[in-house]
């Protein structure tokens, strides 16, 4: 399955670090950026996180709040977000149910190497659920810019 834009964006209710726990139901006041990433602590997710936190209080202004994914642990989204000083919450989603939602359990290619993973992706959720913009195979160097830019022209 796969969501584009003007899709309703597919529910969750996810742990996230610090035990919490997230459900897109729960921000329904405002646009939601939920940017899924490959794996915590590994380069290009830590440029990227850090990208979306360095802008955090840009995208409130604008009225979004940002949400990272992956398929880690909440015990690694712990230390994710401890080391690099993320601003985020980051959802757990260790069984794939919210990546499988999404559309980016995708097969990958890498050196002739073929494996199941995370396409780095990225949609916004307007106030009403519904997916006002969609990134996929999301390059990461100056990604958060332009989805900033998205979010102030809803």
């Amino acid at each position: 399955m796969s969501v584009t834009v003007g899709d309703k964006a597919p529910a969750f209710d996810l742990p996230t670090d610090g035990g919490g726990q997230l459900k897109l139901s729960d921000m329904k006041s405002k646009a939601v950026v939920l940017f899924f990433y490959p794996k915590a602590s590994t380069p290009g997710c830590t440029n990227e996180a850090k990208d979306f936190t360095d802008l955090a209080g840009d995208f409130e202004k604008a009225g979004a709040v940002i949400v990272g994914a992956s398929k880690d642990s909440v015990k690694r989204q712990d230390n994710f977000k401890a080391k690099n000083g993320l601003s985020m919450a980051l959802l757990s989603d260790e069984d794939g149910t919210l990546c499988e939602a999404y559309g980016v359990w995708v097969l990958k290619k890498n050196y002739g190497r073929e494996y199941m993973g995370i396409e780095r992706s990225t949609f916004v959720i307007d106030a009403k659920g519904k997916i006002a913009h969609a990134w996929r195979k999301v390059r990461v160097k100056g990604h958060a810019q332009d989805v900033l830019e998205a979010v102030r022209n809803l």
